[in-house]
């Protein structure tokens, strides 16, 4: 009876720290999108689909119900703009593009990101 109790036990712990570990990744994959979002910017504007390809392109999976709040709530914090621009396919497209103030924002983000990085490379190796 012992030897059951103590395997379901194992069994549970492991089923709580794999699922606390795809918490974790979740959690880490949401505070880069922002991150990787103004990076995509930076070299041109882009349409919704067109960022959504990009991040799916570098492993990053979005949906539009994750991107378009994120979107607006940057253009809202003035970190985006956007301009319509006509399609060939269709109605006109909403094509975002950093600000002046996204500019500077990615700035402090690379920072942060290179010191993070740096801080998990020390941990890693030491």
């Amino acid at each position: 009876m012992h030897c059951i109790v103590h395997r379901h036990y194992i069994y549970l712990l492991h089923k709580i720290e794999t699922m606390n570990a795809e918490n974790v990744k979740s959690q880490m994959r949401k505070g880069t999108l922002e991150y990787c979002i103004l990076l995509l910017l930076r070299k041109e504007p882009a349409y919704t689909s067109d960022i959504i390809q990009k991040l799916q392109e570098a492993k990053l999976i979005v949906v539009e119900g994750t991107l378009y709040p994120l979107l607006t709530r940057l253009k809202n914090s003035e970190l985006l703009s956007y301009q319509w621009i006509e399609s060939t396919q269709g109605p006109p497209r909403k094509y975002y593009s950093l600000t002046e103030n996204g500019e500077l924002f990615l700035g402090e983000l690379e920072a942060s990101w290179q010191e993070l990085n740096n801080t998990i490379n020390h941990l890693k190796n030491n």
